[in-house]
């Protein structure tokens, strides 16, 4: 195993991994992977040779120092551009591409502000599309177009030398348009949270780890291109837009290329159940998929349930499942416990909502999916009101503190002194992850966000619970997303629950009545609250961040404005005064 630890910098290990490792597979950048002959592959030489060139080119437009704004989609040269920024001493900001909406255009114009980015690196084949988003929005910084081209050599660059506390990456969370935080994470957080998961996830002799999660999101730059990469495993990337057009093109991927860990929010796996029918698993062995990761929005226990059971004729067993918990302000990993089954804690949903973790006495209840054990980080459960720590059993804000915690927003010092550094009693150096959880027997369970919590009638209610409920019952809704919140009541007071889901298919204004109506039973019956409004949307009218999360802020706020176009609605009554009130957000 590499000491990565102990390591100076990421650039030292990359060119480590030059001399020592050479020859070995690095990267491949997967089309069809059941035509693994046509991937694109660099090894750890080449790696180092094209991200040579970039720093060199990088060198030549920007200062050290600089930030730069990396588009690129999946790609060998995201790579090269990534490890080339560390090389020169620059700063890499990853993002998603400009797109054609006008709210994606604008959330990487906002980042691009924000970081005060002195270059924009792309490739060839988005040079053009990548110009044109900068000159609409006035945006006047060097566009470089780089591809790998292994004909130019740059080996006598001289690599920046860098150390652990040295600025590496800003990664900016998935949130609000208008408010981007970036996560300042320098190589030394790099290097902690890189050691943490490759020893959660060793993988055996020749496994790579891969996938298709984004590039720009925190589980798909650190957990499947940065960690393997720096451990010497190697990874094997196809597009996520590959993975969306046919969810069978990810399990190819896992089987062809050997894949130790291969991560994906619970929706991915939710999608290949809703897909791939059991003759669609011909051909595919999922037994050597050593790390199933469940990560990045809450691990629903029926989902996996479901897929360990239609996936087992395809030689996947159940104790591959490893839910995680990790966060961009602690560069990723917080928490797993691989090769075992899932642990499912069936909670009295009462007691969840008075903030303790009690069994549920008919063995229903809420079920809670831990998320394993911290992994070199302090976790501890606090009272986010009176900022004391809390015993096992007890639901509260969970903090961390440890090496992979990075050092702040980038040049946000509001947000930064709200978040990190912390004090709990004597002791100081916590982050507040705004994530509400609980701690039994020493794993850690989730159970919903701060601000997303809504209090109705003096009681907890979390929205995803009943979101789940609405598409376990009810078989339009199925496949898609919703958002529940709280708006106020005519006396200003947070309590009236609205119900905005998106709809499967569009149907008769009659059907729709029944289903909002059905709906409301659901709510009713399974958690003895009154939906105040139901609103019904087409696929895609339900926001959602770049990571796939709702953005329930958000959706209140459209409500509230009254700008929501639903295909039908009852009680929609929009209160525009009311929509700076406090309520929720999502992270």
């Amino acid at each position: 195993m590499v000491d990565l630890v102990g390591a100076t910098s990421v650039s030292e290990i990359f060119e480590r991994h030059a001399r020592e490792l050479g020859d070995r597979p690095a990267v491949a950048i997967v089309g069809d992977p059941v035509e693994p002959e046509s991937a694109q592959w660099l090894t750890y030489a080449q790696l180092d040779q094209a991200a040579r060139v970039f720093a060199q080119e990088l060198r030549r437009t920007c200062p050290v120092g600089s930030r730069v704004l990396l588009l690129h989609p999946t790609s060998a040269e995201f790579i090269a551009a990534a490890v080339g920024c560390l090389y020169a001493g620059m700063v890499a900001v990853p993002s998603s591409m400009p797109g054609r909406y006008k709210q994606d255009q604008r959330r990487v114009l906002g980042i691009a502000h924000d970081a005060d980015v002195g270059c924009v690196l792309t490739t060839p084949d988005e040079r053009d599309v990548v110009l044109a988003w900068a000159e609409q929005q006035g945006f006047g910084v060097p566009v470089l177009s780089l591809p790998i081209d292994l004909t130019r050599h740059a080996a006598d660059f001289e690599i920046f030398p860098a150390d652990q506390q040295t600025l590496a990456v800003l990664q900016y969370t998935s949130g609000s348009t208008n408010d981007p935080k970036g996560s300042v994470v320098t190589h030394g957080n790099l290097l902690a949270n890189a050691a943490s998961t490759s020893e959660a996830f060793p993988p055996r002799e020749g496994q790579m780890y891969g996938g298709w999660l984004p590039n720009y999101h925190d589980m798909g730059l650190m957990g499947i291109i940065l960690t393997p990469l720096l451990a010497g495993f190697g990874t094997a990337l196809m597009s996520p837009a590959a993975f969306l057009r046919r969810p069978r093109a990810w399990l190819e991927l896992v089987d062809r290329f050997d894949l130790a860990l291969s991560p994906a929010p619970n929706f991915a796996y939710e999608l290949c159940l809703t897909r791939m029918a059991n003759d669609d698993l011909g051909g595919l062995d999922l037994s050597r998929w050593t790390y199933a990761g469940s990560g990045s929005e809450p691990v629903n226990a029926g989902v996996l349930d479901a897929f360990a059971q239609r996936f087992a004729a395809a030689g996947f067993r159940p104790e591959r499942f490893a839910p995680s918990f990790g966060m961009a302000e602690a560069t990723l990993l917080v928490s797993t416990s691989p090769d075992r089954r899932p642990v499912v804690l069936r909670c009295d949903p009462e007691a969840l909502e008075r903030n303790r973790v009690e069994p549920a006495a008919d063995g229903n209840g809420r079920a809670l999916v831990s998320l394993g054990v911290p992994r070199d980080l302090e976790v501890r459960i606090v009272d986010p009101g009176s900022r004391k720590g809390l015993p096992s059993g007890r639901v509260g804000e969970i903090w961390l503190r440890g090496r992979s915690v990075v050092q702040g927003y980038w040049r946000n010092e509001e947000a930064t002194a709200a978040t990190f550094g912390q004090r709990l009693g004597a002791e100081s150096g916590f982050l507040r992850t705004g994530d509400l959880g609980v701690l039994v027997d020493g794993e850690l369970y989730v159970t919903g966000r701060i601000k997303e919590m809504m209090i109705i009638r003096g009681r907890n209610i979390y929205p995803h619970d009943i979101e789940h409920e609405l598409r376990l019952h009810h078989e339009p809704l199925r496949d898609t997303v919703g958002s529940v919140v709280s708006v106020p009541t005519p006396d200003g007071e947070d309590g009236h629950l609205v119900v905005i889901h998106e709809v499967r298919r569009r149907s008769p204004e009659g059907e729709l009545a029944v289903l909002a109506a059905q709906m409301r039973s659901t709510v009713a019956r399974e958690f003895g609250l009154r939906a105040h409004s139901v609103l019904l949307m087409r696929r895609g009218g339900v926001r959602r961040t770049t990571s796939g999360k709702v953005q329930r802020s958000a959706m209140r706020s459209l409500y509230l404005r009254g700008e929501l176009e639903p295909l039908w609605a009852d009680g929609y009554r929009p209160q525009p005064d009311a929509v700076m009130s406090a309520t929720g957000g999502a992270k």
